[in-house]
């Protein structure tokens, strides 16, 4: 990725900066409850939730098996129906090609559909700095933009605004970008939608660019697939000249047929709709209809990094339906910008330290934005187990270890700060291996259990000072089994 957020400290204190905004806590609560509650509704009215979500885990698991094989057969429908193929390494390339692509064209503006592979590379800075501006269409896309801000969720960017801070967005910035926000607006949803709607509207007609992700694209026919609630995505789809695609090329899926499965979990998991209001979908370009040039630009950016690790690759199943935030308390408290990435809650937590590495404090410390409950991978379509891949990460944080980074097989250093831990790790495997002093340690933790701190000293203060030490036992489980006869004393 392009980078953490400039400035962003560990996710410990940035969640604790959080956590004290009492109207950023109130935001996300309601927020997190309402969506979560409707989709438990939307997925209960299917009878074989169970089986499409293991479909689609099945047909993940198969596609990054061969996916060398399913994006060669991609790029050659892609160019078969008169798209071009581009092929992105990094972010800098990436950014680069679509920079020039624009410059191409003679035009320094363009409207964008909602994408965070784009975030993810930073693609609307790196425009900028040549000479190019890039205007969100998505609402919450759009808040987030106008207000200078960063987004904190996956489906809904600007979940940590209120109606009221919305329109003091609107009447402050909207002059700047295009047409101002009409007078005496409120702070209700559909004046504010309205100001939106006029606001975008002379954008969509006027420009001859647009930038656009995927959610799918379907290597048998070279189709793309965006889904959306609103509208603006099929605007700036079909309206511009040119129309250029960046996506991660974890989205692909080989067959019409898979596509069928995604488009049942995917509006249920994340809008808790029954289907999405737009499904757009395009093949290359046509003579009658949409824009006269078609660029794909296929983005690795980490994601072969993160495939070669067999754990850890079980995040690029993640079809973004953010699922996973809604169910999680860490993210309902701590809310999305304390992850340092546009990638937040669990999936950011175990996709964000594999695309960037673990090199730095945010994404070393980001495997530990859990407290491994469980939820995440209960909600999740495509069976990601998050926790699984939390703990992973933690060990490669804390023990270094072999990795893959940009392609190159290396052994990562253990991160500053773990010394302690790994330290009792190996007093906890030496005495697990033997045991008679496993057993006498036991003995004696019991015989002087009065004596125990409530809290730990040292480093063990960083676990201590949010949960209850455990009181040891008055008796070791050992002596209790030998005791009992191995539990059989106690039949009656």
């Amino acid at each position: 990725m392009s980078g953490t957020y400039l400035g962003m400290p560990a996710f410990p204190e940035a969640a604790r900066e959080a956590v004290g905004d009492p109207t950023l806590r109130g935001n996300l609560r309601h927020a997190t409850h309402t969506i979560r509650a409707k989709r438990a509704r939307a997925v209960s009215e299917v009878s074989d939730w169970a089986e499409l979500r293991e479909a689609g885990r099945r047909v993940k698991d198969h596609t990054l098996r061969h996916l060398d094989r399913h994006l060669l057969r991609l790029e050659a429908a892609v160019t078969a129906a008169g798209g071009t193929v581009h092929w992105a390494a990094d972010a800098d390339e990436a950014n680069r090609i679509v920079t020039e692509l624009v410059r191409a064209t003679g035009e320094s503006e363009l409207v964008k559909v909602k994408s965070m592979a784009t975030q993810e590379i930073g693609l609307n800075e790196a425009l900028e700095a040549g000479g190019i501006r890039a205007y969100e269409t998505d609402l919450a896309e759009l808040i987030v933009q106008l207000g200078k801000d960063r987004p904190s969720h996956i489906l809904v960017p600007a979940i940590h605004r209120n109606r009221g801070e919305i329109r003091d967005i609107f009447r402050a910035e909207m002059a700047r970008w295009g047409r101002p926000a009409p007078d005496g607006l409120s702070d209700s949803p559909a004046e504010l939608a309205e100001a939106a709607r006029l606001h975008l509207r002379e954008k969509f007609l006027r420009a001859k660019v647009g930038v656009s992700g995927a959610n799918f694209m379907v290597a048998e026919t070279g189709t793309m697939v965006v889904v959306e609630s609103e509208g603006n995505g099929r605007m700036c789809l079909t309206l511009p000249e040119t129309l250029i695609s960046v996506v991660g090329i974890e989205k692909i899926v080989p067959t019409w047929r898979d596509l069928e499965i995604f488009l049942q979990t995917l509006p249920r998991s994340s809008t808790a709709e029954r289907m999405n209001p737009y499904t757009s979908m395009w093949t290359g370009t046509t003579d009658e209809d949409g824009p006269d040039a078609f660029h794909l630009v296929l983005l690795d950016n980490g994601r072969t990094d993160a495939l070669a690790d067999e754990v850890g690759r079980q995040a690029l199943r993640c079809i973004r339906c953010s699922a996973c935030l809604n169910v999680c308390p860490v993210y309902e408290r701590a809310g999305g910008h304390a992850y340092g990435s546009v990638y937040p809650g669990p999936i950011g937590a175990i996709l964000s330290p594999q695309l960037r590495g673990t090199g730095s404090e945010i994404d070393a410390s980001l495997p530990y934005a859990s407290s491994l409950c469980g939820a995440c991978y209960e909600v999740c379509p495509v069976a990601i187990d998050i926790p699984e891949v939390l703990v992973h990460l933690r060990e490669r944080v804390a023990q270094g270890g072999p990795a893959v980074r940009a392609g190159n097989k290396v052994v990562l250093r253990p991160a500053r700060g773990h010394a302690a831990e790994r330290a009792a790790m190996r007093v906890a495997r030496w005495a697990f291996a033997r045991p008679r002093a496993m057993r006498a340690g036991q003995r004696l933790a019991s015989r002087t259990r009065r004596l125990h701190p409530r809290t730990l000293p040292g480093p063990g203060r960083a676990w201590s000072g949010t949960r209850d030490l455990p009181a040891v036992p008055a008796e070791p489980f050992r002596d209790w089994w030998q005791r009992t006869n191995g539990g059989k004393g106690t039949a009656g």
